[in-house]
């Protein structure tokens, strides 16, 4: 045997001394629990908050909007960021939906605005598609280097197993751990696993090879000093005053550790217990800040709830003159002034509350629109007409055409109900005006046909048949379809019958109506209830794409406005209206269950609404 192969293989004659490097592999894994430390305070850097929406006075404009979109889509695509595409967003449409509200003008947006909006909507999808671009690309490159350090860790395993060719595989050896160290980053999820792997096998060469110990020894002296190195960095950041920074810094040297091989055994869990020990020091202020931090956004937390408290507990029925309504914009206006200046909640807090205070000041501006609606002008129209109806109900009130101006009056009166409120003064007179005509008339009609009384009685006799099925009716165990099929045939059966006594009238027609109420309210609740699971496995499948799950909560949250205007034009219909004939109640009536029927699709929506809400905030988790 040539003198240098004895020498090689006296040096590596205790193949025991390679198992110790394990030793170095089992020290470095306890980094892994000790990072961890802290872990509650990710994401130190708060998202800036999004600009208030309604009634606030903005210096930004549309077009510094649009510039700011074009930058942003002028960036690398690393550096874009999907928070300050949707802060850009909400600051956009604030601005868009509430230009005049302050003022209390509320006018169509015109064309240039709409070109702004679809110009906006353009630059921010292109920048996500950019971003959503780059991010395939690294998951690429995560994969792609994953799958050459499992090769590395292949060959590795493979050099180990030639125990007979140390001098020619060792510098190879050293070249492949030099090469994984220089891959770049792989999935979060497969790093730990990859890394051990990669320490796995290193430790089945040094425990398989009987490498010459002069290399050995030299690799040790070599990694000491790395380690010796990582270490006084680690010292040295201790007591850096940017906590975040520092921590950044310790999971870099960490990760350079991991890459260090071993060292002499004797020495291995010295030099780790004080790596160890920095360390702690360092997560301690770390954890000790975002203490700090929570606390600090505890009571900033607090403080905004008080301020959606404020502005929710503005009372808008009381809101009767224009001086009123400057007086309480005022107040609202300086409330969003001082959310403004309130510092930062916790992520997931701040986002409730501000959805919370931005509804309450929608609330408050939209009703402040409604009321300049409902302008002095449009109330002297809806009383011209309605002068009208009572002038021509009066002009029939003495036909003795009974049948036909019957026809003529049901068709006023159902014209009547769909006029808008009149000014307050002249709303008893007019309506007063209106059914003492009608009144007049069927009074006369009805002593006029006294001896139509028993067919009148026989008709009644048919109608109360009519709503016993229709009772009977809510047991029927079929589908709504087949329901509402049997439904129209006993209300098309009821259209058949002929009149009733005049005093039984009202009473036999709300029995009906009641009847068709209740048969149409259990199955459109079965039908809703159907609706609403269909919607939620909808929405299910939607999570994980953020455009496609906010184009729904826009267009959904749109059509609720719309039902809550309509609601509070009947309302406030209904408050303008006073009957003292039966007439008049029906009228009354008539507006109550459209009230209702809007409520519930009211109560559906917001449903909706949440189950988005629920996806999104899932979907961010």
């Amino acid at each position: 045997m040539p003198e240098s192969g004895k020498a090689i293989e006296n040096e590596m004659s205790t193949a025991s001394e390679a198992a110790d490097v394990r030793n170095e592999n089992e020290a470095v894994a306890a980094a892994d629990e000790l990072e961890t430390v802290g872990a509650d305070g990710e994401n130190p850097e708060a998202a800036a908050e999004a600009e208030m929406t309604s009634g606030v006075r903005q210096e930004l404009t549309m077009e510094s909007l649009l510039d700011a979109a074009r930058e942003i889509l002028s960036r690398d695509a690393a550096d874009i960021s999907n928070d300050e595409l949707r802060r850009l967003k909400q600051q956009f449409f604030s601005l868009h939906n509430s230009a005049a509200a302050a003022d209390g003008e509320h006018t169509e947006p015109g064309v240039e605005a709409n070109a702004a909006e679809i110009t906006f909507n353009d630059l921010l999808n292109a920048a996500r598609e950019k971003k959503n671009a780059w991010s395939a690309e690294q998951l690429a490159v995560k994969a792609a280097n994953l799958e050459r350090k499992n090769a590395i860790i292949a060959e590795i395993l493979s050099l180990a197993d030639d125990t007979d060719n140390v001098n020619r595989t060792f510098p190879r050896y050293k070249e492949l751990q030099d090469e994984f160290n220089a891959i770049g980053e792989v999935d979060q999820t497969e790093e730990t696993g990859v890394w051990k792997r990669f320490q796995d096998a290193r430790e089945k060469f040094s425990d398989n090879l009987k490498i010459n110990k002069e290399l050995r020894d030299y690799d040790f002296k070599k990694n000491l000093e790395a380690k010796q190195t990582l270490l006084e960095e680690a010292r040295a950041i201790a007591d850096e005053e940017d906590v975040i920074a520092a921590y950044r810094r310790l999971q870099e040297l960490h990760n350079k550790w991991r890459q260090v091989g071993p060292v002499a055994k004797e020495l291995r869990e010295e030099i780790w217990n004080d790596f160890r020990e920095a360390s702690v020091q360092i997560n301690k202020r770390y954890q000790a800040y975002f203490e700090a931090r929570k606390a600090e956004e505890a009571a900033h937390e607090a403080a905004k709830e008080a301020l959606c408290e404020k502005v929710e507990a503005v009372d808008i029925s009381t809101l009767k003159t224009y001086s009123a309504w400057d007086e309480a914009t005022a107040a609202v206006i300086a409330t969003q002034k001082e959310w403004s200046a309130a510092g930062l909640a916790s992520p997931k807090a701040n986002r409730r509350l501000f959805a919370r205070f931005r509804g309450a000041c929608d609330k408050f501006f939209q009703a402040k629109a409604e009321f300049y609606r409902n302008s002095r002008e449009e109330l002297s129209r809806n009383l011209a007409r309605k002068t009208e109806l009572a002038e021509r109900a009066e002009a029939l009130s003495q036909s003795e055409d009974w049948r036909a101006t019957s026809e003529v009056l049901t068709a006023l009166q159902k014209e009547w109900r769909t006029i808008g409120a009149v000014p307050k003064k002249q709303s008893d007179a007019v309506w007063k005006r209106f059914t003492t005509a009608c009144d007049t008339f069927f009074a006369r009609k009805k002593e006029a046909t006294s001896g139509t009384r028993n067919e009148e009685a026989a008709n009644l006799r048919s109608k109360r048949e009519v709503i016993g099925l229709l009772s009977e009716l809510l047991e029927f165990d079929g589908t709504r379809d087949e329901a509402f099929a049997r439904l129209r045939g006993l209300q098309s059966r009821w259209q058949e019958i002929g009149h009733v006594p005049f005093r039984e009238k009202d009473k036999v027609y709300e029995a009906y109506r009641s009847a068709c109420d209740a048969v149409r309210d259990k199955f459109n609740l079965q039908e809703s209830r159907r609706r609403m699971n269909n919607f939620r496995e909808n929405i299910q499948r939607l999570e994980g794409d953020d455009n496609k799950l906010y184009r729904e909560r826009e267009h959904t949250l749109r059509i609720l406005e719309a039902r809550r205007n309509d609601l509070r034009t009947y309302e406030n219909n209904l408050g303008f209206l006073s009957s003292k004939s039966k007439s008049g109640e029906s009228l009354v009536r008539d507006l109550q269950r459209r009230i209702e029927r809007l409520k519930a699709d009211i109560a559906d929506l917001e449903q909706k609404i949440a189950v988005i809400d629920e996806g999104i905030a899932s979907a961010k988790e």
